[in-house]
């Protein structure tokens, strides 16, 4: 019987020393906060082809992507890159792992995976940086 006593006292004074102030989760969308997507800035002058820093970067952009459309329906992107485009406009064609799904298998059409090219591939813009960049490349430079 002591030992469910103490026990008892143990979980009981645990529950003294918790934290009673529960955060209140928003019920609807006015009450949430809006998260606000980053400004677009100047893009680089004639910046070119983006050098890569390590081993499988995914290749930067060195062009603005202000306006373009991303979505499941349509990509942009793919009307300067894609297969049917990239020796008109002058633009370097989408890699053919684009076309590969997570098994190695080879589709007609850019993998899902691969669509949405801002998951990986980012513009450059001219400003300074908020934080100290402390990365050092693997290719010494």
């Amino acid at each position: 019987m002591k030992k469910y006593l103490t026990l008892l006292l143990t979980a009981l004074a645990g529950l003294a020393f918790a934290n009673p102030t529960v955060e209140k989760v928003p019920s609807t969308i006015e009450e949430g906060v809006e998260s606000v997507a980053p400004a677009f800035h100047n893009m680089p002058k004639d910046t070119g082809k983006i050098g890569i820093s390590f081993v499988n970067q995914p290749p930067m952009i060195p062009h603005s992507v202000k306006g373009y459309q991303v979505t499941k329906n349509t990509n942009q992107c793919l009307s300067c890159h894609g297969i049917e485009h990239y020796q008109t406009t002058g633009a370097p064609r989408i890699s053919p792992t684009h076309f590969q799904d997570r098994d190695g298998k080879v589709m007609g059409n850019t993998a899902p995976r691969r669509y949405f090219c801002l998951q990986c591939h980012v513009p450059q813009a001219d400003v300074e940086p908020i934080i100290e960049n402390k990365f050092k490349s693997t290719f010494g430079g």
